[in-house]
């Protein structure tokens, strides 16, 4: 059963700081494995090996029985998550985005807006800086209670020498040069030095709506104060450049104009995006801020949110940001991404009963959906593809004994409807987002499902590297003309 903690906001203007809450190591990244996990992940593999070298040994019974079984059940994950995105992609339509017109927005007196703090996490960032305070100055928002904490590492001297003179709401904060240097511990430091009642994230390449925190501020005083953070959305404003940032937009689209409002409107846990999350500070720091050893901080944080009886909601509100265009550059930001999604799955399950008092039934279905099958079909698309060339080449002969009839039939289903049926969701993302010249591209779009495959191994081997378990691979930005195109809404 899900418990529900009322929390209060600090009072409009109040100037303080928020004490940030210890996080314990069992919601901690910092170790991969809980000794249970590890216990039973050994317990698997032996038994793997141990089926393996009596099927060749002894030779008795159906050959490879052990591996009919595994492929039914990473077939029954693929079908689940197929099911769970479709329905998802069903119920997006009618989802309850929070939106103010003009008139609510201009309603709002300044005297009575409270505090707000602006986290900016830089590092090796010189190139878009004076883009990037050009953007945050235009933000509708009174100075006086505006904070803007520039976070930047002591070491980043490429930052710190191209930063000109600054005036409020600006500040700068150094980050000392301590393991881990993660994104996240930056964003901790900054929250210690928060004084708004609310606080929001943005990178260095991001155009945020210049309303987007009167918005916030109205979509809290209108919700319970047990909605915690309010998740903006996010697309790319350069999805023309490449075919990579076609595809690249096109599942941005898809995952925040459908996806993510679907989860708001079933109430499941929303793994946050890297940005524009706004957030009331006192539940902030009495979560424990972010963690500081997981490299997809924002994500477990929405899991966390969620585990403690509190909402995220999503607003109608956009930032914009870069979409990556060089592949090189895709491959590490992906990797990540991924190698976080596992951290964040691990960090959760290690006491599964308790996650399932914490989140109910539904919450936790889609929490495994969300965060664990799908990268695991990512990591298994490449054995199917393979399996699927040997059938194609040389019939069943080799592959029989690994498919039993009724998961060889689900998994020609899953591979024909499920391809069609993501390529239509993301089609349905570039419909709603207005990315239509993108929507062709989607035929193409396995070639990128096999670059995510590249990334998420490339994931699971820095996992397993401690050296490289908690290493933040940082993601370049201003690859692309930051100039927006005056024609590209025409071409669209």
């Amino acid at each position: 059963m899900t418990q529900t903690t009322q929390v209060k906001a600090a009072p409009a203007s109040s100037g303080r700081t928020h004490p940030i809450a210890p996080l314990t190591d069992e919601l901690s990244a910092r170790r991969l494995l809980s000794r249970g996990q590890a216990v039973a992940g050994g317990t698997v593999l032996a038994g793997l090996a141990l089926a393996l070298i009596v099927d060749i040994v002894v030779e008795s019974g159906p050959p490879f029985a052990w591996g009919q079984g595994v492929v039914a059940l990473l077939t029954a994950a693929y079908m689940l998550t197929l099911l769970f995105r479709a329905v998802l992609v069903a119920g997006a339509w009618r989802s309850p985005v929070i939106t103010f017109g003009d008139g609510e927005l201009h309603g709002l007196p300044d005297e009575e807006l409270p505090d707000y703090t602006v986290l900016v996490p830089l590092h090796r960032e010189a190139n878009v800086l004076p883009l990037l305070l050009d953007r945050l100055g235009r933000l509708d928002y009174p100075v006086d209670r505006l904070q803007i904490l520039l976070l930047i590492e002591e070491d980043d001297d490429e930052t710190r020498a191209a930063l000109p003179d600054l005036d409020p709401p600006f500040e700068v904060v150094i980050i000392p040069p301590s393991q881990p240097r993660t994104k996240p511990k930056a964003c901790d430091i900054g929250l210690a030095r928060a004084r708004g009642e609310f606080v929001v994230i943005y990178d260095a390449e991001d155009r945020p709506d210049c309303d987007q925190l009167r918005k916030a501020v109205l979509a809290f005083r209108s919700l319970p104060d047990r909605t915690v953070c309010v998740q903006a959305e996010l697309q790319y404003w350069n999805p023309w450049t490449n075919w990579l940032t076609r595809c690249f937009a096109a599942e941005y689209a898809t995952n925040f104009c459908l996806w993510l409002r679907s989860l708001d409107l079933y109430r499941l846990a929303i793994p946050l995006g890297g940005t524009s999350n706004h957030f009331r500070a006192d539940a902030l720091a009495d979560l424990g801020g972010w963690d500081p050893y997981n490299v997809t901080e924002d994500a477990d944080l929405g899991i966390r949110i969620a585990r403690r009886g509190w909402e995220v909601r999503m607003m109608a509100s956009v930032t914009e940001e870069e979409a990556n265009s060089r592949l090189g550059n895709w491959i590490r930001q992906r990797s990540r991404w991924i190698k976080g999604y596992i951290q964040t799955w691990l960090v959760h399950t290690r006491h599964p009963l308790r996650l399932w008092r914490e989140l109910g039934t539904r919450r936790i279905i889609a929490f495994h959906l969300t965060m664990g099958f799908s990268t695991l079909t990512t990591l298994v698309n490449p054995f199917f593809w393979a399996l699927t060339l040997v059938y194609v080449c040389t019939g069943t002969r080799h592959v029989q004994a690994l498919f039993a009839a009724p998961t060889l039939y689900c998994g020609v289903t899953a591979m024909v409807v499920g391809n069609l049926l993501v390529m239509y969701c993301l089609m349905a993302g570039c419909m709603e987002r207005g990315l239509y010249r993108a929507v062709r591209v989607m035929l193409t779009v396995p070639l990128y499902w096999a670059l995510m495959s590249v990334a998420a191994y490339r994931a699971v081997f820095q996992l397993v590297r401690p050296s490289r378990r908690h290493f933040w691979e940082l993601t370049d930005h201003g690859l692309v003309s930051q100039t927006p195109d005056p024609d590209a809404s025409a071409r669209t």
